[in-house]
């Protein structure tokens, strides 16, 4: 194994290996099966939703949500600027044109009012917005409380892209059930994963219905093979669904371990200047990763500097997430921009936070970033 200490690896150990094991086993080995079955019922109840359908991907889970509330061809769908690419490829996928909104620039979550002003302006112009795509950033609920609202009263469904937030919560309420329909992701790097996949959970029957008939090649109940639309082939197989199973079991215990990575974070930050924790006030969030934003003006230092230093110690970072608007397949895409996403990927670091990170990791982790800090220290005083 490499010895780099990556920033969010998986976190998997004898329970998952008897969990595939078993499900190895049994002979079910297709995307049918019990352990598939009961994937989606323990997503659906931990989520608090009346139900779940389980698919390869976090993006795939994207696409079917849009089909399912009705986003069309040439439809209007608002997408955060400050995301991973694949909320904004779904609309693509679809022929849907996504128009992208900036960022609050303390969390890096949708920035509500600047919505409400989009959505006014959309539908002064006449545009037909399909669906409104909020991302609950590096595991930090959006606020809901101000954005459902917002939505409600422009008659916009809204599609969750809660696939880095699973265990985090709003107000009590957990991340995959607001609005008509969420989905999650169980990518390697995500809290929990299923090596790769994803899971739509909603409390409308129809919704998932429609979702899980799309994601089998939209094959009608017949003993032949029968189609009357394009499908998909984007269900989950039972294996891996066996593996997100034990991995949902321990779900609890990882969100602890990143909690406490971001303590030991926040604790070695406290006193340095122009240095910022993104989101570090959501106590409800499943600190899937911890992100810093560094003021130069008063840091004296720039986050890709901190980056280059522990990279040349084998520890992995990122910058925060290329905002939408600067891509280049995005090019030329409606924009509404305070420049807050801008300067989180100028000024933002990601930091390793996975929970299999060991004790030895961390320590080294907080020794490389305490060796940086102490030689900008001497470097300005000096």
């Amino acid at each position: 194994m490499s010895r780099t200490i990556y920033l969010s690896p998986p976190d998997v150990g004898p329970l998952e290996e008897s969990y595939v094991l078993a499900a190895l086993r049994s002979g079910w080995v297709a995307p049918v099966g019990p352990d598939l079955d009961a994937f989606e019922s323990e997503v659906a109840r931990r989520v608090g939703t009346q139900g779940a359908v389980a698919v390869s991907s976090g993006t795939a889970a994207l696409h079917l949500a849009l089909l399912g509330v009705g986003v069309g061809p040439g439809d209007v769908v608002i997408v955060p600027t400050l995301t991973f690419v694949a909320t904004a490829n779904a609309v693509r996928y679809i022929g849907a044109r996504p128009v992208f909104v900036d960022c609050d620039p303390h969390s890096g979550n949708i920035d509500v009012a600047l919505l409400a002003e989009l959505l006014g302006r959309l539908r002064e112009r006449g545009e037909r917005v399909a669906a409104v795509v909020p991302v609950d950033m590096f595991g930090s609920c959006v606020d809901y409380t101000a954005l459902l609202p917002v939505c409600a009263e422009a008659d916009v469904p809204v599609v969750e892209d809660a696939a880095e937030a699973l265990g985090a919560h709003h107000h009590g309420r957990a991340a995959g059930s607001f609005g008509r329909i969420g989905a999650l992701s169980f990518n390697g790097n995500k809290i929990i994963t299923t090596s790769g996949g994803g899971m739509l959970v909603s409390d409308d029957p129809a919704l998932l219905s429609r979702a899980r008939h799309l994601a089998t090649q939209a094959r009608e109940p017949t003993p032949h093979y029968e189609h009357r639309e394009t499908g998909f082939n984007y269900r989950l197989s039972n294996l891996l669904a066996a593996l997100g199973r034990a991995q949902l079991v321990r779900l609890d215990g990882m969100i602890w371990r990143r909690r406490q990575l971001r303590e030991h974070y926040a604790k070695l930050f406290a006193a340095v200047p122009g240095v910022e924790l993104i989101g570090a006030e959501d106590a409800e969030a499943n600190c899937w990763l911890t992100c810093i934003r560094v003021d130069q003006r008063r840091s004296g230092w720039r986050a890709a500097e901190l980056g280059a230093h522990l990279a040349g110690r084998g520890i992995e970072t990122r910058p925060v997430w290329k905002p939408m608007h600067r891509q280049p397949v995005f090019a030329g895409a409606e924009s509404l921009l305070t420049g807050a996403a801008d300067a989180l990927f100028a000024d933002g670091l990601t930091l390793p936070s996975g929970s299999a990170l060991t004790e030895q990791q961390v320590t080294s982790v907080l020794g490389a970033i305490d060796e940086f800090l102490a030689a900008r220290v001497g470097a300005t005083t000096g």
